[in-house]
Parts: structure tokens; C-alpha cells; sequence
């Protein structure tokens, strides 16, 4: 008679991978933050499945970042890189979705973002959640040049935090 046979274990999956340049992101549970961040940002574009490499870092690697691709030698709070081109769209129109489970790389400095965090009375967790969203709505092919895609991504963003509990970050206070 056959043993029953315990299944392998199988790891669940995850949207993000996540890469740590600043241990200080270890103690403050960037993967979390990153994961929840990606899945109600996936959930709200309708997309079942992505990969988002997130690395974790501090201001001194994310000007080098800024410096490199964008010509900005100073230290900002999150960069992202899509996988894609965005699709030409309408002023204020929601952006066609990306091809491909590969949506991007997301860069974001622990130091700017606890100094903003702490400067706006914020949680750092609900701040890095935000910066996080944004980025992966930028993946995605949001952006805010224009007013009215500035308007469009907003909209997006505080109907994404509000599921996750988190207030308004564009309030007025």
C-alpha cells in the first residue's frame, strides 16, 4: 500500500522581486509594503499577473540613478524604468495596458523617504506605499506632464490607497 506523499511545498506568488541596496529596508518590510502595493495597483488596472523589481536603496545610489538617466545629479524619492513604451493616448485618457507579465524596475531611496514622511506628519509605511503605487502606475504608462494625465494618475493613486486605508496624499491640509 502506497504512502499518501505530503505535496512540495509551493511558494506563493509574488508580483515583486525585490532587491536590497540599504539593509535599513529590511527593518522596515519593504517586500510587504512593495507587495501590497503592487497587488491592489494590479487589482485597480485589471492585470492578473506581473514582475516589478523593486530595489531598495539610499540617497547616495538613487542620485547616481538620477544622474545616469535622467541628467539629474541629486537625490530624488523613487525612480522607475518600464519594461515598454507606452501606447499614445488622448490627454487624461487611462493609458492601454503594457504587453507582457514584465512591467519594470522600481528604484526608491530610504532617506528621502523617511525625510519626506517625517516632513509631511506621514506614516513611512503609508509615504512608501504611495511612492510605490506611483511608480508602478509610471510602469504602466502613467504619467504627469500634462494636467489632465496629471489629473487622470492622481485619480488613480487615491483610488488605490483609499482600498488600502491610506489617506489622500494629495489633500489639502
Amino acid at each position: 500500500m502506497n504512502e499518501p506523499r505530503d505535496a512540495p511545498a509551493v511558494e506563493p506568488y509574488s508580483p515583486v522581486d525585490l532587491v536590497i541596496e540599504d539593509e535599513r529596508w529590511l527593518d522596515v518590510d519593504l517586500q510587504g509594503m512593495a507587495e501590497r502595493a503592487a497587488r491592489a495597483t494590479t487589482a485597480h488596472l485589471g492585470i492578473d499577473s506581473v514582475e516589478i523589481v523593486v530595489m531598495g536603496c539610499d540617497d547616495a545610489r538613487i542620485a547616481q540613478l538620477n544622474d545616469h538617466f535622467r541628467g539629474k545629479a541629486r537625490p530624488t524619492n523613487v525612480l522607475s524604468w518600464p519594461s515598454s513604451e507606452p501606447a499614445p493616448r488622448a490627454a487624461g485618457a487611462v493609458p492601454a495596458l503594457p504587453p507582457g507579465d514584465e512591467l519594470g524596475d522600481i528604484a526608491i531611496s530610504y532617506d528621502t523617504c523617511a525625510v519626506e514622511a517625517a516632513g509631511q506628519g506621514k506614516p513611512f509605511a503609508d509615504h512608501v506605499t504611495h511612492l510605490i503605487v506611483h511608480a508602478i502606475l509610471h510602469l504602466a504608462g502613467y504619467d504627469h506632464e500634462a494636467d489632465a494625465d496629471a489629473a487622470t494618475m492622481e485619480d488613480a493613486e487615491r483610488s488605490i490607497l483609499a482600498g488600502l486605508g491610506i489617506p489622500d496624499p494629495y489633500r489639502e491640509t
